[in-house]
């Protein structure tokens, strides 16, 4: 009989914690079959259950060894390789099935796929980020076909093309302005970001000599997936069936836009002149070491240090005090219901942004310029 090490017993229970997203899926089961009031156990589970957590858990600053080989995170890994089939075969079982089966009402659908692309966002897209920041290629493809599951596949080329350089400046339209209120910032990222990804890749073409029809452009690729994961919605559930994986879709890119939204709010990097900006550091992104919602967002919120070296993995992300980074008050769960009310996300997150701005770059009088979509040259800033 085989057993298994000590050490490797070790290793999984410290990573069990972040395997808790499988529990998503028997209640997304549970709530197809049975529908009424289980169908709200979806959100209450990911928004609801990890905000309670986090009040239980607390904050913690406990690190990683960066020092930790590759095979000692396995079971970190493997948690978002396998999350992909999942996802796959319970939202296409679910068209099927409820678009076969007459015990749901017209509500109840709506209401069951609002909560699947809570699914879809909140666990989804966060896996898909992370595969996407990844070497192997059979990661990166897996990324891709959960974006292609939201209708969001151009997120790839926006995220590491747009984004990362660009966080914290003009350029980004993914960092949110100081004072700009969610709901501007959501129909706004919906028109600008696929463009910028565009002109992105077709920049990276052009420096290879290469047109932007050519084969290697990424969109070639999306537009496929894409198309592929319309047409299974269509085949399996006919309108409704699409209709239903539409909106679906657009809840978790609703999500993905408000984790967007509050992951740089109001911050900024400094202006050196010319078109440049100074380098990444933590201080540019807002953290958050809430124990709890971590495990469900696999450290996301550790965003500071992801921005900071976004080739780590998550098991190894590192937090920062508040020397070092802005804090969240509470974790994203929380902050997001949040954002969703402009006046309230104000009240709590403008003073944050002032006494940021004061810590960081005292020296800084005038920062009208930042919150406008150009390359700034502020007095002071230079």
């Amino acid at each position: 009989m085989t057993t298994i090490p000590s050490s490797d017993v070790m290793k999984l229970k410290r990573a069990l914690p972040f395997w808790l997203s499988l529990g998503l899926m028997p209640i997304a089961v549970a709530a197809t079959l049975l529908g009424g009031w289980v169908i709200a156990l979806l959100p209450l589970y990911s928004w609801g259950m990890f905000s309670v957590l986090d009040t239980v858990e607390g904050r913690t600053e406990d690190n990683a060894d960066l020092d930790t080989p590759e095979a000692g995170l396995f079971w970190y890994r493997l948690i978002t390789i396998v999350w992909v089939p999942l996802q796959f075969v319970l939202l296409f079982w679910v068209i099927w099935y409820v678009t076969h089966t007459g015990h749901l009402s017209l509500g109840e659908k709506i209401g069951l796929f609002f909560g699947l692309g809570i699914v879809s966002g909140t666990i989804g897209i966060t896996y898909s980020h992370e595969l996407m920041h990844q070497k192997p290629a059979f990661e990166r493809w897996l990324g891709d076909i959960l974006l292609s599951m939201v209708l969001y596949s151009h997120f790839r080329s926006e995220h590491l093309r747009v984004h990362h350089p660009w966080v914290g400046t003009p350029r980004d339209a993914v960092t949110a302005r100081y004072n700009e209120g969610f709901h501007r910032f959501f129909p706004r990222v919906l028109w600008e970001c696929p463009q910028s990804a565009w002109r992105a890749e077709v920049a990276m073409l052009a420096r290879r000599n290469l047109p932007w029809w050519h084969r290697s452009n990424p969109f070639w690729r999306y537009a496929a997936l894409q198309f592929l994961m319309l047409a299974l919605a269509f085949g399996l559930g006919g309108w409704i069936g699409l209709a239903l994986f539409i909106w679906q879709a657009y809840i978790a890119v609703w999500q993905l836009e408000l984790v967007d939204y509050i992951e740089h709010y109001g911050l900024t990097r400094r202006y050196k002149g010319e078109g440049r900006y100074e380098h990444v550091l933590p201080r540019h992104s807002w953290n958050s070491d809430y124990r709890a919602s971590n495990w469900l967002l696999i450290n996301l919120q550790r965003h500071s240090d992801h921005h900071y070296k976004p080739d780590r993995r998550f098991p190894l992300l590192q937090t920062y005090d508040e020397e070092q980074a802005p804090q969240l008050p509470y974790g994203y769960p929380i902050m997001t219901t949040l954002a969703m009310v402009p006046p309230a996300w104000k009240r709590v997150m403008n003073p944050r942004v002032k006494a940021w701005r004061k810590q960081f770059y005292p020296d800084i009088a005038d920062w009208k310029p930042y919150n406008k979509a150009l390359n700034p040259m502020p007095k002071g800033a230079a």
